[in-house]
């Protein structure tokens, strides 16, 4: 299948979520920094820092799905990353002025998150508005393209600007780019627009009590045997991820005893593998059946466990690298075909809820792997972490192996 022109407010969007995923990386990596190094922060406290701002996701993803599906997607994104820099414009007044604590760094992280919120979970409804459904997989990839380069480049930029120039500088770019994302987001109601009428609200929701809409867009993702076993996937993976991510940096340093510089680079390869899987997507959409492209990601996560595994019998930076080059690669694919095939068979008028559904359970995940990590490493040990996560990524592969999902040879033909 040759790859088609997008439209141009696929293009603007795309733009806009560059410039706002890079806003995100930024602030997410200098908090940190900034704590540590101007406000002489303990692990604990870093530690509340890191809770605050991703505890936004577990409390507001399923609100925010429901003003998805009933608010303009243009309006509520444009009004979700006005949050996110009005967020990192008062980090940078508070750095200014000296004034800035671990609390006031903490609870601007919480409202940057609920901007990102909003501008997440409403980018799959807007995006199966403005793309014909030839094109939804390219355009999915381009916009996983853009995060894929954010989350790359973000954190090592953001780490550069706070070493040499300084905190405040890492805070005044992340705001113009949250800007740009704004910009772009109003260029998307420009003349040249292939769909203009898709700015306004596409469904007229009847307004019902938002916990009526959060179980409706519950139970359908759980009631189709597509979403289900993708939803189930996406919870053991992100377990087994955060189990991971819990036991590396210790296990590389004191274990396989990498540098500071060789630990950075192998999870630098993180960003590297998305970057490659983005730019692969398209083409592996179109040459694989359905099915088969989206057991990559699945497959690619439990290769990469199964080389830092191989690490406890053959210790190499390599193997390291090539678990986070191989986490990468494999599962942006794995977003990307997910996403178009929930995209394709959710009716318009759920799409913002069922993207809450996955972001809320994915996120509820990751605290759950994280505390399982630290539990495993202290009562076990670190190698019982790895075999632990091996463990899940297997499962998780087996998962999708043994659903529906992997018998697809294409896209469904219409909403379920």
């Amino acid at each position: 299948m040759p790859s088609q022109t997008l439209p141009r407010p696929i293009l603007n969007l795309a733009w806009s979520n560059l410039a706002a995923q890079f806003a995100e990386q930024l602030s997410l990596a200098a908090a940190p920094l900034v704590a540590v190094l101007l406000l002489s922060a303990d692990t604990a406290q870093v530690g509340m820092l890191t809770a605050m701002q991703t505890l936004p996701f577990l409390l507001l993803s399923m609100p925010m799905g429901v003003l998805a599906d009933r608010l303009p997607g243009r309006r509520l994104m444009i009004w979700s990353e006005g949050i996110r820099f009005l967020a990192l414009l008062a980090t940078f007044a508070l750095l200014q002025w000296s004034s800035l604590t671990i609390a006031s760094l903490a609870a601007l992280g919480f409202i940057g998150a609920v901007g990102t919120i909003g501008f997440s979970v409403t980018v799959p409804a807007l995006v199966s508005s403005l793309a014909p459904r030839a094109v939804l997989g390219q355009a999915n990839a381009r916009l996983e393209l853009a995060r894929s380069m954010a989350f790359a480049a973000g954190p090592a930029i953001a780490g550069a600007l706070v070493s040499w120039v300084g905190a405040s500088t890492a805070y005044v770019l992340g705001a113009v780019l949250s800007a740009a994302a704004i910009g772009f987001l109003f260029r998307l109601a420009a003349p040249e627009a292939a769909v203009p009428d898709q700015y306004t609200p596409r469904r007229d929701a009847p307004r019902r009590h938002p916990l009526r809409d959060i179980a409706e867009g519950a139970a359908f993702v759980w009631r189709d045997a597509l979403l289900r076993p993708i939803l189930i996937t996406g919870v053991i993976f992100n377990i087994a991820w955060f189990v991971l991510l819990v036991v590396y940096v210790p296990y590389a340093v004191h274990t396989l005893g990498l540098s500071a510089s060789e630990v950075g680079g192998t999870m630098a390869l993180y960003g590297v593998g998305m970057c490659v899987g983005a730019l692969l997507a398209p083409r592996i959409l179109a040459w694989l059946p359905l099915g088969r492209a989206i057991q990559i990601g699945p497959f690619c996560g439990a290769l990469a466990a199964a080389s830092l595994a191989a690490t406890l019998l053959l210790p190499g930076v390599w193997l390291a690298g090539l678990c986070f080059f191989l986490l990468g690669v494999g599962p942006i694919i794995w977003t990307i075909a997910t996403t178009t095939l929930r995209q394709t068979i959710t009716p318009d008028a759920l799409l913002g809820r069922v993207s809450a559904v996955f972001l809320t359970v994915n996120a509820g995940a990751r605290p759950l792997g994280a505390a399982l990590g630290g539990l495993i490493g202290a009562r076990w040990g670190q190698s019982a972490c790895l075999t632990f996560a091996l463990a899940g990524f297997v499962l998780q592969a087996l998962v999708i192996t043994f659903s529906c999902a992997a018998t697809l040879r294409e896209m469904p033909t219409s909403p379920a």
